[in-house]
């Protein structure tokens, strides 16, 4: 049985003049114990508003339009927000937020924020003491100066403590599946090399069963994950092994973004990267085709006219007719 999948899930803002803005549309996948998906596109393309439909927090404007969502095969769709807040946040799906500066409140300190956690959601299941060892356990897994840090404002800590102070918190009740929404994006290099290793420690020692890794870094994704989904305008474009969408993309959004990037890699040192011209979609008003269809060099009076379903091309799903 799998971790989590999601099932042609689609979803939608609800505008205060009653129109729809579809944000996600027609997602599926499976996660299996043990597997890091990487989720990439460009800003706006509907990552962060996945993350919340994915992880039950669907809070208005933000509306399901369809689909299905099962954590360790129960589903989640339709569950009061009250018991998803206490029975499957940090325990059956936890996040790493995007941004650690605003994840931690800078008035309490670390050990009080990570105490929270556990008094919120084991409730008369363990003394203060107990509690206290466990988050200097887990803290110190992380490689971080335990006392040091749990008696810490964040304010008093570097970028990189606060990152892991907040995965240590995050992880702390060992949920099934890890959300991180683009968790090294503020990060120097350096620091990002320890994050992504603290990452993989943590899922190797089976602290959480499967992740979903979210970034704008596509030839990041390599290192990091075993399969990527590759976003544009709401729509999962192409998904396939890291290997796959890195080194042979086939959707041409795929291409398109690797060729925008600087990349360390062998043979594209001396390639200059390549805007992609053009503004993605209004997914306030109604798409006719294929979403990428205006900014794409292929394509073809078919693609503009159909709408794009997925297909299987040497052995990874991609949503273009015309992809060989």
């Amino acid at each position: 049985m799998s971790i989590f999948e999601a099932k042609h899930l689609s979803l939608h803002y609800l505008t205060r003049f009653g129109s729809k803005v579809h944000a996600a549309v027609d997602i599926s996948f499976e996660l299996e114990e043990g597997e890091i998906l990487g989720i990439a596109g460009e800003s706006g393309c509907g990552k962060t508003t996945l993350v919340s439909g994915l992880s039950g927090m669907c809070i208005p404007p933000l509306n399901y339009t369809s689909g299905e969502i099962f954590v360790s095969g129960q589903p989640l769709i339709g569950r009061p927000l009250e018991d998803i807040r206490e029975n499957v946040l940090a325990k059956e799906i936890s996040m790493i937020p995007q941004g650690a500066y605003n994840a931690l409140n800078p008035t309490r300190k670390i050990k009080d924020l990570a105490m929270d956690v556990l008094k919120s959601h084991e409730k008369g299941k363990a003394n203060k003491k107990e509690m206290y060892q466990r988050i200097h356990n887990r803290f110190e897994l992380l490689g971080l100066d335990t006392d040091k840090v749990l008696n810490s404002y964040s304010v008093q800590l570097t970028p990189g403590e606060k990152q892991r102070s907040v995965i240590g918190i995050s992880t702390l009740l060992n949920p099934k599946m890890v959300i991180a929404d683009e968790p090294t994006s503020a990060l120097d290099v350096t620091t990002q090399k320890q994050v992504i290793g603290v990452i993989f420690d943590l899922l190797e020692k089976k602290v959480f069963s499967t992740m979903i890794f979210i970034t704008h870094e596509l030839p990041l994704l390599r290192h990091v994950a075993d399969r990527i989904a590759v976003m544009y305008a709401g729509e999962i474009v192409e998904m396939g092994t890291s290997e796959q969408l890195v080194f042979s993309p086939k959707h041409p959004y795929t291409q398109a973004l690797m060729s925008a990037m600087l990349s360390a890699e062998e043979g594209a040192r001396k390639r200059k990267p390549e805007a992609i011209e053009g503004a993605p979609p209004n997914l306030a008003e109604e798409i006719v085709g294929c979403r990428f269809a205006p900014r794409c060099k292929h394509a073809t009076d078919g693609c503009k006219k159909n709408k794009q379903e997925i297909r299987i091309v040497d052995n990874r799903q991609v949503r273009c007719e015309n992809a060989k």
